[in-house]
């Protein structure tokens, strides 16, 4: 008899895909109270998208009830280089490694899909395909399909890709049989814990999303809070540093897909050009990244932050044109940049 987890396997590993495993559309308590205790604490900030499906998020089949297996998918992002290098270059900004390149929801949606496509046509049941835009349990998934385990950041962690994965899955109504879930491997390490700038860890396994300079840069539509602000540095979108220090990563390989692979032009962007920008260059700039969703005055604000970081005398002139800038939240922050600078 034809295995099917067989067949799928090969034709995600043909497609691209650098990691597959199945589980059971179902998750257990655990996953639904890690969630719950994150959204009674208030950590998820403003992401108020968690706390409104929580049930189709922490139950699968509450999101489509003949759903009885997902197929996680995993496909590797990992860097060439050290992913924190541009961290220590206070007149550029860092831009976190998964947004220098091609929205990965676009590239690893259309996999999905192509994957998706082959399974309905040989065995035959419905498909549905998920990339971190529905209320689906990525992590939690994943780790069930055996393609790693939650570590004490919180993200996937993968012996043979470390942190840098992009997850996906299909749910369908095929019966597949689930695979082993992977056992914790972070041990006694903490480096992910003591790496974050601004402590968003309180402790291993949880993480205030509240402090998390991604979350601030990317979610956060205000102000971002004075006491965070000398803690980002010159981050100006996301922030890889507790990801980076995992000692699984040395067993990465960078990535080998061409969509994925850094345009140099995000590698390592002059603050002082990025402040420039209005809405139309922001726009064109970032066209087919995922850091065109928030936005060219989120993106500013952020911008004015890591100029008044940088210690930069030659950055005053940006400080001046972005606390001039007409949208409040941007002139405040280019405000504090020029005062830092003075």
């Amino acid at each position: 008899m034809e295995d099917p987890k067989q067949d799928i396997r090969a034709k995600a590993l043909a497609l691209g895909f650098d990691a597959v495993g199945f589980a059971q559309a179902s998750l257990g308590p655990e996953a639904r109270d890690r969630l719950g205790a994150f959204i009674a604490a208030g950590q998820h900030g403003d992401m108020g998208w968690m706390a409104e499906r929580t049930e189709q998020r922490s139950h699968p089949q509450a999101l489509w009830a003949e759903a009885r297996s997902v197929i996680a998918l995993g496909l590797s992002y990992a860097p060439a280089g050290d992913a924190l290098a541009t961290t220590r270059l206070a007149d550029r900004g860092n831009i976190s490694v998964y947004a220098r390149h091609r929205d990965y929801h676009d590239v690893v949606k259309g996999l999905l899909k192509h994957l998706a496509q082959f399974v309905a046509a040989r065995f035959g049941p419905a498909v549905k395909v998920f990339v971190d835009t529905a209320p689906v349990m990525e992590k939690p998934l994943a780790a069930a399909a055996g393609l790693g385990w939650q570590g004490k950041h919180t993200n996937l962690v993968s012996r043979a890709d470390g942190s840098w994965l992009f997850l996906g899955e299909i749910y369908t109504t095929l019966e597949l049989a689930p695979d082993a879930p992977h056992a914790d491997r972070c041990g006694t390490c903490t480096r992910c814990q003591t790496a974050c700038p601004t402590d968003a860890f309180p402790a291993p396994y949880r993480l205030d999303a509240t402090r998390c300079i991604s979350y601030l840069t990317i979610e956060h539509r205000g102000p971002i809070p004075l006491a965070l602000r000398p803690l980002m540095g010159n981050r100006i979108y996301g922030c890889d540093d507790c990801l980076a220090v995992c000692p699984w990563n040395r067993f990465a390989q960078a990535s080998r897909h061409a969509k994925l692979q850094p345009r140099p032009d995000l590698e390592a962007p002059s603050l002082d050009r990025l402040a420039a920008l209005d809405d139309a260059g922001f726009r064109a700039l970032f066209s087919g990244s995922p850091i065109k969703r928030i936005g060219r005055d989120r993106f500013a604000r952020n911008v004015a932050i890591a100029i008044g970081n940088s210690a930069d005398a030659a950055l005053r002139p940006a400080a001046a044109t972005l606390a001039a800038d007409p949208d409040p939240i941007v002139a405040e922050s280019g405000a504090w940049a020029a005062a830092r600078l003075a």
